[in-house]
């Protein structure tokens, strides 16, 4: 069954370079956004990984409405924990 409309928060996947927790926001049932709200930023590769891996993850999941998604390459730590928050986030959905 669909979930309600509203915004979502998954639970916060540790990793080993830090914490990755996602927020999906749905509308008529669809992922109408994708966030990262907590991700590796300790030192400036993490930032220059995330920067980029992070906006692609959001975009994914978006086209895609569900967990299913690929790693991004070159990020495979936060995608692992990104994939793992989303999944959290969608079944408080009830999406899934």
């Amino acid at each position: 069954a669909a979930g309600g409309d509203g915004t979502y928060t998954g639970d916060a996947a540790e990793t080993r370079w830090g914490t990755v927790q996602v927020e999906i926001t749905v509308a008529n049932g669809k992922i109408t956004n994708s966030d990262a709200v907590q991700y590796p930023t300790g030192n400036g590769r993490d930032q220059q990984i995330n920067a980029y891996a992070v906006p692609i993850l959001n975009s994914e999941v978006v086209q895609a409405q569900s967990a299913t998604i690929d790693a991004v390459s070159g990020a495979t730590v936060t995608s692992d924990g990104y994939l793992q928050s989303l999944q959290s986030a969608i079944d408080a959905a009830h999406l899934g």
